[in-house]
């Protein structure tokens, strides 16, 4: 067994195929390294929330045009489109996100974040997006200077507004497939909460969820609370709806066939002895595939105009899509490549299969005019503190928790040598 660096990859497990120390990538990466980490705690410190990510925008900006990209800014707002042509081949597009949460971080790291937006809220790096950016510019620096063992286009993009699905779509719409160079294939890359650092998972076909949110306005009659039949109760009427969308999928859908109805919101009343004139339901859906996804949301407003018909509800209830995100499939074939150029490089047992999961991701947009694609999980858990949780059954901080504080080192490094891998494999010289 050999271990490339003593800080390296000393929490990697290396199997027989090794980390492949005899490659110069992994000393690249660990000569990289202090910059990189310099990178994350800056970008740690500094969060931008949704569609304000101006100052982290030009940060990479500024670190991608001195290596020879030709950068673009401002794509979809505050995206950053950095393009490298290399002689012929395919075109092959990277994606990271940059966006923060309103989130106070209270993961007791040296360097956690202590910024606010302008209106006093706490902002916090909690799903990862700074590791994913400081890995991202690791592998844009190590493909500018490594031209001669690659052909082809590579295109990075740091896109905004991921926590709200709205970046990936923004970009599109600005052209990002007509004023740059189309890709073959989209790749990106997410920490896990739930994997050891070190590990990268792999999933084929679907990895993320479409997920819509859906505001209900629901009308009733108001009154006195203890002349309930002069009324038509919204609350009542609300409770109702509550129950039977659920039977959407327990009794409509395949059970084969994964589907999710939370309503996670109801406003309705302003004191005990009064029956409002309306309520307001807040819904969030999750589904994989598109016809699942679509009787769902037509399903929900069946249940909802039927039980508002059966109480002689004075009005139908109103509908608002606030939020849309397709589901995120990763294309087999793509997957098979990559799986196979992941364990070539990390060695086998780190390269491991996961479970598809319920949350959204707007690379899903990438994959419109056909370009397939494939986004791989890279584990962020301390190795030693996942060890001990899985003995222990303890749960661990996950994604957008105010706790979640990824194990950077291992991480950041596993990431860089991953991305290098999946686009040398697309992009080397053959």
């Amino acid at each position: 067994m050999r271990v490339v660096c003593c800080t390296v990859l000393c929490l990697l497990v290396l199997g027989s195929a090794g980390f492949a120390a005899e490659d110069a990538v992994s000393a690249d990466v660990e000569r990289m390294y202090p910059e990189l980490e310099k990178l994350y705690i800056e970008l740690h410190q500094n969060p931008e929330l949704s569609l304000q990510e101006f100052k982290t925008a030009a940060r990479l900006a500024g670190l991608l045009r001195p290596l020879g990209y030709d950068v673009t800014e401002k794509v979809g707002g505050t995206g950053v489109v950095a393009v490298l042509k290399n002689g012929p081949g395919p075109v092959v597009l990277f994606r990271t996100d940059m966006d923060g949460l309103p989130v106070e971080e209270k993961s007791g790291v040296p360097y956690a974040s202590k910024a606010k937006t302008a209106d006093g809220v706490p902002t916090m790096h909690a799903c990862g997006h700074d590791l994913h950016m400081a890995a991202w510019v690791g592998t844009a620096r190590w493909m500018a200077a490594n031209k001669p063992r690659w052909s082809g286009t590579l295109v990075m993009i740091a896109q905004p507004a991921e926590e709200v699905g709205k970046g990936a779509q923004a970009m599109l719409k600005d052209g990002l497939y007509t004023k740059f160079p189309k890709p073959n294939f989209a790749l990106a890359m997410h920490d896990a909460a739930d994997l050891p650092a070190g590990k990268v998972g792999v999933i084929s076909g679907y990895a993320l969820a479409n997920a819509d949110t859906l505001d209900i306005t629901i009308f009733g009659r108001g009154g006195h609370g203890a002349y309930p039949h002069m009324t038509v109760d919204p609350i009542v009427l609300a409770a109702r709806i509550v129950m039977g969308l659920q039977t959407l999928v327990s009794r409509e859908n395949n059970p084969l066939d994964p589907a999710v109805i939370t309503v996670g919101q109801i406003h309705g009343g302003t004191k005990d002895n009064i029956i409002p004139d309306q309520v307001k339901l807040g819904l969030s859906i999750r589904s994989y595939k598109p016809e699942v996804r679509e009787a769902l949301l037509k399903g929900i407003e069946r249940v909802a105009r039927a039980e508002a018909t059966a109480a002689g509800a004075p009005r139908m209830p109103e509908f608002q899509q606030t939020e849309s995100t397709k589901s995120t499939y990763n294309d087999p074939e793509l997957t098979k490549r990559m799986e196979a150029a992941l364990r070539n490089s990390l060695g086998a047992v780190n390269v491991v299969t996961v479970e598809p999961k319920m949350a959204a991701e707007d690379f899903s947009e990438y994959r419109q005019q056909n370009v397939p694609s494939f986004l791989m999980w890279v584990g962020a858990v301390n190795p030693k503190k996942y060890a001990e949780a899985q003995k222990t059954g303890a749960t661990l901080p996950s994604l957008h928790s105010p706790l979640f504080a990824p194990d950077p080192g291992p991480s950041i490094r596993t990431a860089v040598v991953a991305e290098i891998a999946v686009l040398l494999d697309l992009l080397g010289k053959r």
